[in-house]
């Protein structure tokens, strides 16, 4: 990796994001497990589904962990125990993966539509 100043900047600007991502995780994983607030989980469309305490659990452990990974990732930054290709590797991943798991969770949640709504149109008589 180049070690160019102008490449500087966006490494600092990618660590600094690290921290609101990972307090917005584990705020909700905070929300979920202790005050039982079930309006963040599983969302479709920013609506949760009807039955949102059953999938309460797996919300609470994918932004649990995720959150967790990112919190550790900080530290080893700070601690100077990462170089950047490794702790760049290890965030973006677990965003990625994150993303991929509550979209994937959210749909699981909600369900199929119903059988007659298909690309959101009935036909009538």
């Amino acid at each position: 990796m180049e070690s160019g100043l102008s490449i500087f900047p966006i490494r600092i600007i990618f660590f600094l994001a690290l921290f609101p991502v990972a307090f917005f995780w584990l705020r909700r994983t905070w929300r979920i497990l202790v005050k039982r607030d079930f309006s963040e989980v599983a969302l479709k469309k920013g609506v949760p589904p009807h039955d949102a305490e059953r999938w309460a659990p797996y919300e609470l452990a994918i932004n649990g962990v995720a959150g967790t990974v990112i919190v550790c990732v900080i530290v080893m930054v700070v601690l100077g125990l990462l170089d950047y290709d490794t702790w760049v590797a290890i965030a973006g991943s677990t965003l990625w993966i994150k993303l991929f798991a509550s979209f994937a969770l959210g749909r699981h949640a909600h369900g199929l539509p119903p059988a007659g709504k298909k690309g959101g149109r009935v036909k009538q008589g």
